[in-house]
């Protein structure tokens, strides 16, 4: 029985640590989930979707661009691709997290598979009190997160059908949501080339294959062209690591606010080779779908 209140004790004191690190994120979870139920709504889907796919896939941009994926042509190979693109980063956050998750248990699964941006940040850089349970920490930082967009989400696709007002062009959010990652992202870059490639080479598959075939030969494009200029872009961005460091030790990893705001975390410590890739990844697919939903 002791040990049952000691146990207690010690997943309380992991949730009494870990929640004041969410509150940011309930925020923005809550007010992009009911937005996204929403535009599953006036897209014509009952509120199950956004219910059942926030529960199941837990991937922001993912979720809004399955939307046009769900009303579209069916083309498994298209969305295997863009999911994967977008999702790439996911990669060295898992890198990342290699030794933190060991030895955590049945723990472990949930963790791996709730690992979204914002939950990789705060169990990566935050500062754990040695009277606090590191896994269980953990697991309260993803667990909360999850609910948070669950919970918008599903509000979201219910209360939807009930609005009254006009939401003509709602579907313009994702849009909107993909230029302002763009915009971030130009403003923490200090070499625009990897982002001004992804524009040119999108804009040059688009000319030469329609608005409605040019999506895969773009990205492959993109991946191959900026691999073969691979070391040349390195090079150049070398001295641009020691800035974004110190942004980084200054409390830069804190900026919530974006999809691809843990970059700024991971900049500290991992090589060149990694950011690089991860920001053109990022560059690419945010121009390849803004091009895409920008079109009639």
């Amino acid at each position: 029985e002791e040990n049952m209140t000691g146990k207690k004790k010690r997943i309380f004191r992991a949730f009494r640590a870990a929640f004041p690190y969410t509150i940011p994120i309930f925020a923005g979870f809550w007010f992009v989930g009911l937005t996204y139920g929403i535009y599953m709504n006036v897209s014509g889907f009952s509120f199950w979707y956004p219910m059942l796919m926030s529960l199941t896939i837990f991937a922001g941009s993912i979720e809004f661009v399955v939307v046009n994926m769900l009303l579209g042509a069916f083309n498994p190979l298209q969305a295997l691709v863009i999911t994967l693109m977008i999702n790439a980063r996911h990669l060295f956050y898992g890198i990342s997290m290699l030794d933190k998750y060991r030895n955590k248990g049945w723990k472990k699964g949930f963790l791996i598979f709730g690992m979204c941006d914002e939950s990789f940040t705060i169990n990566y850089t935050a500062k754990i009190p040695e009277d606090v349970d590191e896994g269980w920490f953990m697991f309260f930082v993803t667990l909360l997160n999850y609910l948070y967009w669950f919970s918008g989400a599903t509000l979201g696709g219910i209360f939807g059908s009930l609005l009254k007002f006009n939401t003509e062009g709602l579907d313009f959010v994702m849009t909107a949501m993909f230029v302002v990652i763009f915009m971030e992202q130009w403003l923490k870059e200090k070499n625009h080339v990897s982002s001004l490639l992804g524009i040119g080479l999108s804009l040059l598959c688009l000319l030469a294959f329609g608005a409605e075939n040019f999506m895969i030969p773009a990205m492959l494009a993109v991946i191959g062209v900026l691999t073969l200029l691979r070391k040349p872009i390195e090079k150049e961005s070398v001295n641009d690591s020691y800035t974004t460091d110190h942004n980084h030790r200054n409390g830069g990893a804190w900026n919530y606010a974006h999809t691809f705001s843990a970059l700024s975390a991971l900049s500290g410590r991992k090589t060149n080779s990694e950011i690089h890739t991860v920001s053109w990844q990022g560059a690419a697919c945010v121009c390849l779908w803004t091009f895409s939903h920008l079109l009639p």
